[in-house]
Order: structure tokens, then C-alpha cells, then sequence
């Protein structure tokens, strides 16, 4: 009897439960979370915070004006990325038409009441929020959702081609009319990698290229600037002394940045013919400051970026993971290629931001976000996969006097 009260005492009491039970919680999410990834996404927003400094404070008013505001951007980028990864990823599966019909109202919004900057209607709010930024990833989900739901009549063309070219072909139609060329390039080209990966064949796909190139060749023909971005590549193509001002500032600033660079904040060219050093010209700095070492960084965490993202998309839970795993990594990659490909004077110059680097909040959010989807598709697969534990085994193998010894992982029981 004595006993019994001493074991009472021993009991844990109710606010130590509960601490065990937040303790394993928290336990449980950082296991699942992609370090790697998220490592990465950090590493590049902070060069992008590094650069929009070093590209702005001679001229923001105060110095620091324009890095705050990015900032602020990052902040709220990493608090919606958080919260993402919280949420399970099927439930944007069941959103997708919503989403995708709000897009597509916001893309028709902007043409008519948007902020008219540059010639173009691309944004609200004095330039802080551009709905074709936040299209590209509602795309991303919308063709998820789609293509998992057409998988066994994707090959055929009255269930396949011909819807994905409508429901692209609006999206991208309502960007160009903004005009925005590059973004519409940039959702074409995502969602055709999509199709691809769902299964469609390579005739849908030549169809689609063809369509696609010569919807590119009208768009080109109808807009001025268009048609002078394309005339002053093949000039650089055929002398790069008669290149435009900005495609020659590029080439001299990664001329002038050799292996190490010329040191943070030292670039010459931002200072001279290099347009919009801080948002699309950005990477052209970086090669400057920081030479070919910098600029091999940058596109080494993009490499890595792409690697975890391909391998959440294999090891996704169901097919809807996948394609949005997949779409999200392209349209990521995609965008970054071709930012740097214009810097290096490979393709006609096209207005596409840096990921996680350029300076824009829409921009920013926005990649962030996909990244907060991309971690709760991989925490599912954690969350689904078998758990194990190491055990160490001794075995007797006949016609041998001594045994072996070996550590393998064995399925936890319960």
C-alpha cells in the first residue's frame, strides 16, 4: 500500500505529455522536410538579397529603399512557403478550376484597369503584384490536376491536344495581349513538358511545338518590340559590336569578371548601359562581381534545385504528386535557363526574372510558394513510407566454423 502513492508520483504529469507529444512533432516535420532543398532556396534568396544591394544603393532613395522592399518580399515569400508545406498537397488538387478561373480573370483584369508601365498592362497596384507570375504556378496545378485526370485518354486528340492547347492557349493568349512574350513562352514551355511527361505522344507534341512556333512567329510580326529584339540578336549573331547596348554591357560585364570577379559592388556596367540591373539583367552582375566562380554557384544550387525536385516528383504518393513535383522543377529551371541563356547573348533578349534573385514581390512569392508545395509533396512521401529500424544480425552459414555479423533495416513493428 505504501507503494502506491510513490508510484503516483512517479506518473509524468499532463504538461510534460504534452510536450512529449509537440517534442515528437517537431521530430517528425524536420525529418521530413528536404533539408537539401530547403538549404538551397535559402543560399539563392540570399545572393538575391546580396545583389539587389549591391545593384540598387546608388540610386534608391534612401540606399537601403529597394533592399527592404525585397526584403519584405523574401519574408513574406518564406511565410507563405511555410504554411504551404503544411497544408497537404492533394487539396489544390480539388482547387484547380477555382484557381485557375480567378487567373483567368485577373489576366483579363490587368488589360483592362492594370497599371500601364513600359508600354505594357502587367500589373496592379503601381507594379507590385503581376498576375502573370502567379499564372505560371496556377498553371503548373491546374495541368496537374488535368493531366492526372485525362491519363488513360491523353494519346487520344479530342481528349488530349486539342483541350491542352485550349486551356494553355487562353492563359498564354491573355499574357501576350499584356504584352508579356516571356512569360507566355515560359507557361507554354512548362505545360508542354507536362503534357510530355503525363504520356503523350511524340505527334501531339511535334502538333503542339508547330502550333506553338507559329502563334511565336504572329506574336513577333504584331509587336514592335518584339520584332527589334529579334532583329538585334541575329545582329549580334552575325558582330557583336553591332549588338544593342544591353547585350554589349552583358558580354563586357562577365568580360570584365573573369574567374573571381571584380568584388561586391564594384560592377562598372550597372553603372553605365546595363538596363534594370536589379531585376532582369541581374545575373550579368553577378557575373561582373563575382566571376565565372559566382556565376558557377548560381547555377549549381539550380542543378541541385532540379535534382531534389525530379527525385520528390519519383517518389511522389500518387500521380497528381509527380506532375506537380515535376511542373513545379520546370518551370523553375526553365525560367532560370533562360534568364541566364539571354545574359549570354544564346537566345533574343526576353524579360524573364532570375528565380529567388531577381528583384519583384510577385516574382519572389511566387517561386517561394512552389517551393512550399514542392516540400509538402516530399513530406507525404515521408509520411507514407514504411518506417524502419537498424538491427544487427548473426548468422551461421553451413560448413563454416565462424559466423558472420551484419547490420541491416528491418520494418518497425505496430
Amino acid at each position: 500500500m505504501n507503494s502506491l502513492p510513490q508510484f503516483i508520483d512517479d506518473l509524468p504529469d499532463e504538461e510534460e505529455l504534452l510536450e512529449k507529444r509537440a517534442s515528437e512533432r517537431r521530430r517528425l516535420f524536420t525529418a521530413s522536410v528536404d533539408t537539401y532543398l530547403l538549404l538551397t532556396v535559402g543560399i539563392l534568396v540570399a545572393i538575391g538579397l546580396m545583389m539587389v544591394w549591391s545593384t540598387t544603393f546608388y540610386w534608391s532613395e534612401p540606399q537601403s529603399a529597394i533592399f527592404l522592399q525585397q526584403l519584405r518580399n523574401a519574408f513574406l515569400g518564406f511565410v507563405v512557403m511555410s504554411i504551404l508545406a503544411l497544408i497537404d498537397y492533394r487539396l489544390w488538387r480539388r482547387m484547380a478550376i477555382p484557381m485557375m478561373g480567378v487567373t483567368i480573370l485577373l489576366l483579363a483584369a490587368v488589360l483592362v484597369v492594370g497599371d500601364t508601365v513600359f508600354g505594357a498592362r502587367r500589373a496592379f497596384f503601381g507594379g507590385a503584384v503581376q498576375p502573370a507570375e502567379v499564372a505560371a504556378l496556377v498553371v503548373v496545378i491546374y495541368m496537374s490536376a488535368w493531366l492526372t485526370s485525362k491519363q488513360t485518354r491523353l494519346k487520344n486528340l479530342t481528349y488530349g491536344l486539342l483541350p491542352f492547347a485550349l486551356l494553355v492557349g487562353i492563359v498564354a493568349g491573355l499574357i501576350l495581349m499584356e504584352p508579356d512574350i516571356s512569360t507566355a513562352v515560359m507557361v507554354l514551355a512548362t505545360a508542354s513538358i507536362m503534357f510530355f511527361l503525363a504520356g503523350a505522344d511524340w505527334r501531339q507534341l511535334g502538333i503542339a511545338f508547330v502550333a506553338f512556333v507559329i502563334v511565336g512567329l504572329v506574336a513577333i510580326s504584331q509587336f514592335d518590340y518584339a520584332r527589334a529584339r529579334v532583329e538585334s540578336f541575329f545582329d549580334l549573331l552575325r558582330d557583336p559590336l553591332t549588338a544593342n547596348d544591353h547585350a554589349q554591357a552583358a558580354i563586357i560585364g562577365f568580360l570584365n569578371g573573369g574567374i573571381g570577379g571584380v568584388g561586391l559592388g564594384e560592377s562598372r556596367q550597372k553603372f553605365e548601359q546595363l538596363p534594370t540591373p536589379h531585376t532582369d539583367s541581374i545575373f550579368a552582375v553577378i557575373g561582373e562581381e563575382l566571376g565565372l566562380a559566382g556565376c558557377a554557384l548560381v547555377v549549381g544550387l539550380y542543378v541541385v534545385l532540379m535534382v531534389r525536385g525530379f527525385r520528390i516528383a519519383k517518389n511522389a504518393p500518387d500521380l497528381f504528386g509527380g506532375l506537380l513535383a515535376s511542373g513545379i522543377t520546370v518551370s523553375i529551371v526553365v525560367e532560370a535557363l533562360f534568364n541566364i541563356a539571354v545574359m549570354a547573348s544564346v537566345v533574343p533578349f526576353t524579360g524573364v526574372p532570375l528565380p529567388f534573385i531577381s528583384f519583384g514581390g510577385s516574382s519572389l512569392v511566387s517561386s517561394l510558394a512552389s517551393m512550399g508545395i514542392l516540400i509538402s509533396i516530399s513530406r507525404a512521401t515521408v509520411r507514407k513510407s514504411v518506417p524502419t529500424r537498424k538491427v544487427n544480425e548473426t548468422l551461421s552459414l553451413p560448413g563454416m566454423r565462424a559466423t558472420i555479423s551484419r547490420v541491416r533495416q528491418k520494418p518497425t513493428e505496430g
